[in-house]
């Protein structure tokens, strides 16, 4: 891969995880019987990443960019925890573990920052310029609520029982 030919050919980690996911089929290709399953999970685990790091990067909005980079950090985490199920039941030695797992520690570790790069929203640090007239319109309007209403007299009664009457009525 040496053309780039999409804005996700040129990230390092949808590259690392394209060799992940090579060096985890070769690794499965003895995965029979029992491991079966636990291979064709990994596979699909491992397919996920580049995947959702390449349909990420595609996304305009930064928190869809966010979204798919935690969806392929999730991705990679299974896949380790896949190999964990593959180690222990005698599908997967430890030596290849190692190797898909260190791999797999710098994929993470990268798209937890891209994540959280495309996640954060901060302000911009200019302060907010407020005129004094915004201070005491602030001021009155507090303290509006507290006075009386004024009493308007319609028919002998005040004008808001008038209306508290109708409102019942209708």
């Amino acid at each position: 891969m040496t053309e780039h030919f999409f804005d996700h050919d040129r990230l390092d980690v949808y590259r690392l995880s394209i060799e992940y996911v090579a060096t985890a089929f070769d690794s499965s290709r003895s995965l029979e019987g029992l491991h079966r399953h636990a291979r064709d999970q990994w596979l699909r685990a491992a397919q996920s990443i580049p995947l959702n790091i390449a349909e990420g990067n595609g996304k305009r909005s930064l928190k869809d960019r966010a979204r798919f980079l935690d969806i392929a950090r999730g991705s990679a985490l299974e896949c380790a925890a896949i190999q964990d199920v593959l180690v222990v039941t005698g599908g997967l030695s430890q030596e290849t573990d190692r190797d898909l797992r260190s791999r797999l520690v710098r994929i993470v570790a990268m798209l937890t920052r891209m994540a959280m790069k495309f996640d954060s929203v901060s302000e911009s640090s200019r302060e907010y310029n407020h005129s004094s007239d915004y201070e005491h319109e602030h001021r009155d309007a507090e303290h509006e609520h507290e006075e009386e209403p004024e009493q308007s007299h319609a028919f002998g009664r005040p004008f808001l029982i008038c209306v508290e009457s109708f409102a019942l009525a209708a």
